[in-house]
């Protein structure tokens, strides 16, 4: 059986996206938002897209939700939570957005890997790179 798209609320919504932002509520009005996602960003201002990023929480963050808990995993060792927390920092203060990846059940060093590539890229770039991840994280979570 394959999935059949289906429209989800504003609120279920708000929980994959961690926030209500106005990217979520564009989505909300669509029959597949999930699979319309790349149609609702490209009517996004550069602040609007920002803001959705913004929502998520860091990787490494102290104060997350349950499920962000539980994709993030818990522990690492650290001197990689300290570089991972240090770059977090450096790649905000770079690009003006928070960095945001599909953690996938990597470990952190290799999200400090993928943050150390990040960074060499261009704020286009980013902007398009941690909101296409963003989608991917919510699509994840939907299907479980």
């Amino acid at each position: 059986m394959h999935d059949v798209p289906r429209q989800l609320t504003l609120e279920e919504l708000a929980e994959l996206f961690e926030g209500r932002t106005r990217m979520v509520e564009l989505l909300a009005e669509r029959e597949d938002p999930l699979g319309e996602a790349d149609d609702v960003i490209a009517q996004l201002d550069d602040r609007e897209k920002v803001a959705a990023l913004n929502a998520h929480p860091a990787i490494g963050a102290r104060n997350l939700s349950e499920r962000s808990a539980s994709e993030q995993g818990a522990g690492g060792h650290p001197a990689v939570l300290t570089e991972l927390s240090y770059l977090n920092q450096v790649y905000e203060e770079k690009f003006g957005f928070r960095f945001v990846v599909f953690v996938d059940g990597r470990p952190k060093s290799e999200l400090l890997e993928v943050l150390q590539q990040r960074l060499e890229r261009t704020r286009e770039e980013e902007l398009e790179t941690g909101l296409r991840e963003l989608v991917a994280i919510a699509r994840d979570r939907a299907q479980q």
